[in-house]
């Protein structure tokens, strides 16, 4: 596969972030509407009811704060993961969403844990390492970009914060990761030179025959064709007095 196949736009690339964000913003709307509180919805560590938090809990958000500080990343991410990561993309949004989930569940304090940090923490990870194991240069580029933006994300990994659910973070980095090793993506195939050949030989090379041992140009004299004049024929054409004669 190519790097124009593979590196190739599609709608999901908007569609995706798009219903993504829609879809919570909807939610909180609908609580301010109708002035109810759905944070019971989300995972209750240890607790079976609090299982449904695992599918519903993305969706949910305590304020308007917590929601915008999640739209940004979430549709950038998203947007990153279905544009490099186009045949994986939904298989690390199912698992990414269900493993998240199940780690909160199981270590977690007992308390509502809702919000879609825990997904932003899944496509962090999973974009990071993912590109730095597959070791091709724009995805390693893409991981470089994701830490310059989203580094100081990994602090939340750790309870430096009582209100903010640390073990969601660290179940969708940890998430993250272990998707990064277990999914497989082909990769695009890299362009070979010449020289990155195993049969190179470099006294063969047109272009290093142009330069001496010291890295000094040489002239390289084109060799002379001599014409015989008895094969040449020469056919022209001239007007005298009006009438045209070929010679």
């Amino acid at each position: 596969m190519s790097e124009h196949q593979y590196f190739k736009f599609t709608n999901s690339v908007v569609l995706a972030p798009m219903i993504a964000v829609l879809m919570i913003w909807t939610v909180f709307w609908l609580e301010l509407r109708f002035q109810v509180n759905l944070n019971q919805f989300g995972v209750i560590p240890r607790n079976f009811v609090g299982l449904r938090g695992i599918i519903f809990s993305p969706f949910i958000h305590g304020s308007v704060e917590h929601l915008y500080n999640n739209t940004i990343p979430l549709a950038i991410l998203l947007a990153a993961l279905f544009y490099f990561y186009r045949k994986i993309a939904f298989r690390v949004l199912f698992w990414g969403i269900l493993l998240s989930g199940l780690f909160t569940w199981a270590i977690g304090r007992p308390s509502y844990h809702i919000g879609a940090s825990g997904v932003i923490y899944v496509l962090v990870s999973f974009t990071f390492f993912k590109g730095i194991f597959s070791k091709y240069y724009r995805l390693v580029a893409l991981s470089l970009i994701v830490v310059f933006i989203y580094g100081s994300l990994l602090w939340y990994i750790f309870p430096i914060k009582d209100d903010i659910s640390w073990e969601g973070h660290l179940a969708g980095f940890v998430t993250g990761l272990l998707l990064a090793i277990l999914i497989k993506a082909k990769l695009p195939s890299t362009k070979k030179y010449d020289w990155e050949s195993e049969d190179y030989n470099e006294e063969e090379d047109e272009f290093l025959q142009q330069f001496d041992k010291d890295g000094n140009f040489i002239e390289r004299k084109t060799d002379e064709v001599e014409l015989d004049d008895a094969s040449v024929k020469i056919t022209y054409h001239y007007k005298s007095n009006g009438d045209d004669v070929n010679s």
